[in-house]
């Protein structure tokens, strides 16, 4: 192995045990939602990328078809997803968040995002700047 892809190793590395460690220490704020983390990440997809229908949701999300419908389930019996017929196909139901879905959601990230800042006090303004170029480089992968 050259000396530049163990480099990018060790980086892929670093990164991968931190953004476990942040997303451990931000996901502490989802208790205050109220609903588990499966049906938060599914009404994240639907907030964030728009409408979908199960199956697409189970691929994204990474389960089955029938754990999916459970998970939309549980989120329509909360008033969080509404089911949508497809006006070109009546057999294909579309899930879509609900305005109370999109606000539980979005509530959420704040609280996750107000989290993550706090720890970000006493970081001076180069760790901070670092952090943000740091950030916009992860969001290009």
């Amino acid at each position: 192995m050259s000396s530049e892809n163990k480099r990018r190793m060790a980086i892929a590395d670093a990164l991968h045990g931190g953004a476990i460690k942040l997303l451990r220490m931000v996901r502490v704020e989802d208790a205050a939602s109220g609903i588990g983390p499966a049906q938060l990440s599914a009404l994240s997809v639907l907030v964030f990328m728009g409408e979908r229908s199960v199956g697409e949701l189970a691929a994204l999300e990474q389960v089955r078809g029938p754990t999916m419908t459970r998970i939309v389930d549980g989120l329509a019996d909360k008033a969080l997803v509404r089911r949508v017929a497809t006006p070109t196909d009546r057999r294909t139901v579309r899930v879509a968040p609900t305005p109370q879905g999109r606000r539980l959601l979005l509530a959420g990230r704040t609280r996750r995002v107000r989290a993550l800042a706090r720890r970000l006090e006493g970081f001076s303004s180069d760790e901070l700047q670092c952090l943000y170029d740091a950030a916009k480089l992860i969001a290009r992968l």
